[in-house]
């Protein structure tokens, strides 16, 4: 067995005994399993370095995932009021500044989610952003799409240092109730390094579907009320450029 075989076989023996943990307190604390499963995400990002490194040359690793994975999660609801962290908190606290966290936002467009869990997948029209969100703050810029740090200083900072809403889209989109269902209260400064946008055009996101085109029955709620998007309307995080 070679170096890449081993590795590839202590991670599915990894994977297998975390996934147990998991599913066993999923029936038993929302907030355990979410942090069981981001726990996990950081351990093989742990791994995957050390693997990578083993030579003596530091990697650099991009990790493509919904915000409410990637977006430091003691700037939202998910820490600041259900106890939930997230592997973008996780980052951060292990690397500092090395951990770039990267928010994907949108105004509007279209979106591929489902109506509810285990739901065939439709290709849905996402309801322009509302006035008092990020999003709506961003597209009110006229700008067509940009990246906006949010290290350092800036004059921008301070007007993002009000409290406002930011959507969240994933796996399931309910436009009929999108105020209940897809907006949630963050500091979009602190849960993320930069910002992407594109106010205008149209996104797309490939949902979690089956090969029968239905979404995965799960039996815990989504996150933050409903899900988050990807891109997810968050000026949050990625610990690499996303969402």
């Amino acid at each position: 067995m070679n170096r890449e075989e081993a590795f590839s076989a202590e991670q599915n023996a990894r994977l297998v005994k975390n996934a147990e943990a998991y599913y066993r307190s999923m029936y038993l604390s929302d907030v355990s399993s979410w942090n069981l499963r981001d726990r996990h995400m950081a351990e093989t990002l742990d791994e995957l370095e050390r693997h990578l490194g083993w030579r003596g040359a530091r990697p650099r690793i991009v990790v493509w995932a919904h915000n409410s994975h990637l977006g430091d999660a003691r700037a939202t609801e998910m820490g600041g009021r259900r106890d939930e962290l997230n592997v973008g908190q996780l980052m951060r606290e292990r690397h500092g500044r090395d951990a770039v966290l990267v928010g994907f936002t949108t105004h509007a467009g279209t979106v591929t989610a489902a109506s509810d869990w285990g739901a065939a997948a439709e290709r849905k029209r996402v309801v322009p952003s509302r006035a008092d969100s990020y999003e709506g703050l961003l597209h009110a810029t006229g700008i067509d799409r940009f990246m906006l740090p949010l290290r350092g200083a800036g004059s921008h900072l301070a007007a993002l240092q009000e409290s406002r809403l930011e959507r969240a889209i994933g796996v399931i989109y309910r436009p009929e109730t999108e105020r209940q269902s897809h907006y949630f209260s963050p500091s979009c400064p602190r849960s993320s390094t930069r910002c992407s946008t594109s106010t205008r055009h149209v996104r797309w996101r490939r949902s979690s579907a089956k090969p029968d085109g239905r979404t995965p029955r799960r039996p815990r709620p989504t996150p933050s009320a409903c899900s988050r998007a990807t891109p997810r309307p968050h000026c949050p995080s990625q610990v690499a450029p996303h969402r």
